[in-house]
């Protein structure tokens, strides 16, 4: 509870605002009943006209106050709620840039985007709720009880059997409905989820006439949640007949009770009226809290799963003490470095992983399907920590180099071009915001993008859509070429990373590279041996482990699986008469 007042905190003087303006209407609505009762008794009873007329003045005073108190209330409550929900977004989707990978395979990226939208959503209108329904209902109720116990303590009495009977029902609805509601939002994730997943993949989807498995996948989940959220709104549907029930027979009692006491001469017919107003305010407000605390229940599952993110510790952080500024050159040492995503359950995807990377020589590595190649890349900038041995750039553990410094001096071009809504420029500049458009047009003329760019018909400024839709692949590999190099890292990444474009454009992106990161360490991971044959070094990985290192010409003498790989892909014929020699 602490952590959620003090998001209120900041806005302390709407969130005091909004409940003492609720208070205001509150007094206000418990005063008509008393000069309700008034009217009757001195002005029609007895016929006095002036009196209806002075306190029926007083009445429309009174509400008009109540209705400024209300407005009032509502104003500052949204205020305070509304910025509530944005601070609370914000810090979610702060925490969330600092997870690791490992963090990120916990929470699903549909269940990530539920709890900063849906969740969020509900934590935030309970606030907004709490400051004025449960301040006004509450109060209210409390009111109505002493106004009704002041007019007549022998017809309050009645009070006392049926409140109980609205307290028990509350209590078991609620315990009933927690849980379904924890369930409803889970089962969210997953509609989010598949979601998330056939807009990513739609392209697939078409391509591979999947439209009718998609919508039987996205079917099943959809009903899934339907039928969690229908049993939570069947018990939420059994409060309200109940609880108009016991409000009922409690208003027939007292008007039974009432008429004979009425009778007798001992309550005059205005305090009557007067009576069954509070009765019908307190039992109402009392039904709108046992109608707010579903929702509380259902909120507290929110509050929950938010938590669940804010309270994540990220595996990976800068540790005490983590130096800045070390990284001069870009030397990568690998040392005895082996690495498992679940070691216990799967075993190490790397083993025993030994190799230098000098500054300005260019490391390619090449290796099956499933050898281990991204993940290799993925430990120099700490994506991941080794489970095994250590990684020193220029003589340093990177488990001791400050993140920021580290990643800022890696850049890695992924096979799967990431690209943002915006323009090429926002794009390419997303590294380096203030970079300037000759050093922007230069890394683009290094990863020959530059000319495609240019026959645009906005140039550098044409809006992308998302994720690139309106490029093709070759294109988007291009600028996401350029966005690393313009930031002129101490160690540059390619994980496989030219393999949409043609090997004439790929070959000018490399002899770009030699010029333009002669200075820089750079990694190939590529698919074509032909990418790396030029390679200073190139290292050969099977099932993580790394069998064979040298230049193309030793390891064609030495190693028999680079060998395969040569011959898989160019023939013996070629190789034999020399062509890749």
């Amino acid at each position: 509870m602490a952590r959620w007042i003090n998001y209120l905190k900041p806005y302390w003087i709407s969130t005091l605002l909004a409940p003492l303006l609720m208070l205001v209407e509150v007094y206000m609505d418990l005063l008509q009943p008393k000069l309700m009762a008034s009217i009757v008794n001195e002005g029609v009873m007895k016929r006095d006209l002036a009196h209806i007329q002075h306190t029926g003045g007083w009445m429309l005073v009174a509400a008009l106050i109540g209705l400024a108190g209300g407005v009032g209330c509502t104003v500052f409550s949204s205020i305070a709620s509304q910025r509530f929900g944005a601070d609370v977004r914000k810090d979610v989707f702060a925490k969330v840039q600092t997870f690791s990978f490992r963090n990120l395979d916990r929470f699903p990226s549909g269940s990530l985007v539920t709890r900063l939208t849906n969740d969020v959503a509900q934590v935030q209108n309970l606030v907004q709720m709490t400051l004025r329904i449960l301040v006004r209902s509450p109060f209210l109720a409390v009111g109505s009880c002493i106004m009704a116990f002041t007019v007549s303590p022998r017809l309050a009495l009645i009070l006392v059997v049926s409140i109980p009977i609205l307290f028990a029902t509350q209590y078991v609805l609620i315990r009933a409905s927690f849980p379904l509601y924890a369930r409803v939002q889970s089962k969210l994730d997953r509609v989010n989820t598949v979601l998330q997943e056939n807009l990513s993949g739609i392209r697939v989807v078409k391509a591979f006439v999947r439209s009718a498995f998609e919508n039987g996948r996205f079917g099943r989940a959809n009903t899934d949640y339907m039928d969690v959220a229908v049993k939570a709104s069947r018990i939420v549907a059994i409060n309200m007949p109940i609880m108009m029930l016991i409000m009922n027979a409690s208003i027939v009692a007292v008007l039974w009770f009432g008429a004979d006491l009425n009778g007798r001469g001992s309550l005059p017919i205005g305090d009557l009226v007067a009576f069954i107003n509070y009765v019908t305010t307190m039992l109402s407000s009392l039904l709108m809290v046992g109608m707010m605390m579903v929702f509380v229940s259902r909120a507290k599952a929110s509050a929950e799963r938010i938590r669940e993110v804010l309270d994540t510790q990220p595996d990976i952080a800068d540790l005490p003490g983590a130096r800045d500024g070390v990284i001069t050159e870009g030397r990568i040492e690998f040392d005895r470095v082996s690495f498992g995503y679940d070691p216990a359950r799967t075993g190490n995807e790397l083993t025993d992983i030994t190799f230098t990377a000098e500054p300005g020589r260019t490391i390619a590595v090449l290796g099956a399907t499933g050898s281990g190649k991204s993940t290799l890349v993925h430990l120099v900038s700490r994506l991941y920590d080794v489970t095994g041995g250590a990684i020193r750039i220029d003589g340093v553990d990177v488990r001791h180099i400050r993140l920021g410094h580290l990643r800022g001096q890696v850049a890695t071009v992924l096979q799967q071009a990431i690209l943002f809504s915006g323009t090429i420029l926002d794009n390419i500049r997303y590294g380096k915001p203030d970079a300037t458009r000759e050093e922007i047009e230069t890394a683009a003329r290094a990863a020959q993008a530059h000319e495609f760019i240019s026959r645009l018909p906005d140039g550098y400024d044409t809006v992308i859509g998302q994720r690139g839709v309106n490029l093709s692949g070759g294109q988007k590999q291009r600028l996401s070429i350029a966005r690393a190099l313009l930031v002129r890292p101490k160690i540059l990444i390619l994980d496989d990373s030219t393999s949409a474009v043609d090997l004439g454009t790929e070959s000018r992106i490399q002899r770009a590279l030699q010029e333009l990161m002669r200075a820089s360490t750079t990694i190939v991971i590529a698919q074509r041996i032909s990418s790396v044959m030029e390679a200073d070094r190139i290292l050969v990985l099977e099932e993580g482990r790394l069998v064979a290192a040298g230049r193309h010409d030793e390891l064609m003498r030495t190693s028999p699986v680079y060998r395969d790989i040569c011959e898989s892909q160019l023939g013996k014929e070629e190789i034999g008469h020399g062509g890749i020699a």
